[in-house]
Parts: C-alpha cells; sequence; structure tokens
C-alpha cells in the first residue's frame, strides 16, 4: 500500500499502485479515515470524479463496440465491505456513471436452497459479465470465505480449500478475457456505528436498517481476521485486492471510479472498423435533400 503523497498533486501516478494489496500488507495499519495518493478535500474529490465521467462513458461504449465485432472482453467489479462500508453508494455514485444498457450488476444474497445444491463458485459464474459488459458484484464468491469462516457454517477443511478453488477461478475468468477489479472498502467500527445510528435517526433511512446488522458487528474482529486471509491469499497478479479506506465516501467513490477507469484503459477496447467506405457515404448523404 502506497503511503499518501506529499507532493501538491491532488492525484496519484497509479490508483492501483497505491491501493494494491502486496506483500506485508496489514489491514489493522491502514487508517480508514486516510485518503492514500489524494490530497485533496471533498470538493477538490467531487470536480476529480465528475472529470472522469466523459472517460468513463467513452471506454465503456468502446469495450461494448468492440464486443459487436467479435470482441470477447469484459471488465468485473467486485465490491466486498462490511455493513455499510458505502457499497450502494459505490452502485449509486460509480456504476451509475455507466450506461446502464451496458452493465450487469448482481447484489449476491445468502444463497438459495437451488443455489446450495451446486459448488459455492456455480451461482458466480452464472452472473458473470458477457463480452462487452461490465459486470458489479455487491458481495461475490468471497462471502464463503468470509461469513462462511465467522460463523463456522461448513467444516474448516471445506471452506480453507476455497481461497485455492478461487484463485484458479479467477485466473480462468481473468484468461478467458475478463479485466478482474477486486476492491474491499474499509472503514472503521466507530463510522460503522455512526452510520447505524443514522439509519435509525431519519425515517428516510430506517428501511434500510436491519437488526441484524447488530448481531454481526458483535463479530467484527473475526471479520477483519477474516478479511485479512482473503486479502493475504486472493491477491494475484491476475486479480489484485484493492483497499480502499471508506471512512469518507466522497474518497471511496473517487477511488473506486479511478481504479475502473485504469483497469479500462489498461483494455484499451478499440473502436471497431467499418466495411464500408467512410467518405462514399459521406458524399451520398451530402447530396440527400
Amino acid at each position: 500500500m502506497g503511503k499518501k503523497s506529499t507532493e501538491k498533486s491532488t492525484t496519484p501516478t497509479s490508483w492501483s499502485d497505491t491501493l494494491r494489496v502486496g506483500p506485508g500488507f496489514a489491514l489493522t495499519a491502514l487508517d480508514p479515515d486516510s485518503t492514500p495518493g489524494f490530497d485533496g478535500d471533498k470538493e477538490a474529490g467531487s470536480t476529480a470524479l465528475a472529470a472522469l465521467d466523459d472517460a468513463l462513458s467513452e471506454l465503456q461504449e468502446r469495450l461494448y463496440a468492440e464486443s459487436r465485432e467479435g470482441g470477447g472482453r469484459s471488465l468485473l467489479l467486485v465490491i466486498q465491505g462490511m455493513d455499510t462500508s458505502g457499497k450502494g453508494g459505490i452502485m449509486r455514485h460509480v456504476v451509475g456513471l455507466f450506461d446502464p444498457q451496458g452493465v450487469r450488476h448482481t447484489a449476491f444474497k445468502a444463497p438459495t436452497a437451488d443455489e446450495r445444491a451446486h459448488d459455492f463458485l456455480w451461482r458466480i459464474t452464472n452472473a458473470l459479465p458477457q463480452p462487452g459488459e461490465i459486470g458489479v458484484f455487491d458481495r461475490s464468491h468471497y462471502e464463503d470465505v468470509l461469513i462462511v469462516a465467522v460463523h463456522d457454517l461448513v467444516p474448516k477443511e471445506v471452506w480453507s480449500a476455497r481461497y485455492d478453488q478461487i484463485n484458479e477461478w479467477e485466473a480462468k475468468v481473468s484468461a478467458g478475457g475478463t479485466r478482474i477489479v477486486k476492491v474491499m472498502l474499509h472503514i472503521s467500527p466507530d463510522e460503522q456505528k455512526k452510520r447505524l445510528a443514522a439509519r435509525l435517526e431519519r425515517v428516510d433511512k430506517q428501511w434500510k436498517f436491519n437488526p441484524k446488522d447488530l448481531d454481526e458487528r458483535a463479530f467484527w474482529a473475526d471479520y477483519m481476521t477474516y478479511y485479512q486471509a482473503a486479502l493475504d491469499k486472493c491477491s494475484t497478479e491476475v486479480a489484485p485486492w484493492f483497499v480502499v479506506p471508506a471512512n469518507r465516501k466522497w474518497y471511496a467513490g473517487l477511488a473506486v471510479a479511478s481504479l475502473v477507469h485504469e483497469a479500462l484503459q489498461r483494455l484499451d477496447p478499440q473502436w471497431p472498423s467499418v466495411d464500408f467506405d467512410v467518405a462514399e457515404q459521406r458524399a451520398r448523404l451530402a447530396a440527400m435533400p
């Protein structure tokens, strides 16, 4: 994890390098209030996010257009985090920047009876983006090494084997043309308490409150232990983890949008060539009444 820049510039050379989980990364050492790689305030962050709008829109359209001519590439954004970490805000303010026709969004809840009858990756595979799409996972296959381990829902020998299974699956998905961006939104227990209290205080937010969130809060330390394990074991070359401090919602939105922007830039989708003479068609159109 890169250190916060002391330069005057408000944007890092690479958000991916700044936020990527590497050897020796410790979740407990990362301040959820920090803004790694960005020295600006909330107003500057909003300006920087708005500046990405056109670029993201063009890259998405290029990815979609490329697939119309046989291109097989796509992008998958995986968002994980504790309750109230801001996953919904990312869906509204970051994913909302894209044309919804080219986005495949899946919010994974507790598996159904049919899903439990299959391997844990079965429902995840079924939700992968098609060529030209941007897929978004609100929670993901990582729940099967997080909540499952915290609550001892399956034997340890079962869930502990899933780290390798996940790495193999992600490598296969990546080799198939899908670039994977995995983000953990990292908030503090105090910030979560404030956000839960705010939901209880406002009538327009109470519907979002779930009493079970308080039950899960009691397992905070366990969740951090298993998040650290997932970050250690499953941050690979083809599917690295990025941890975004998320106490400041505006920073989290900017960071995730920037990570997606860089991923799309690396894909560098191209406009498809056309099978007609452009000059000839221009002349035909100009000659029409």
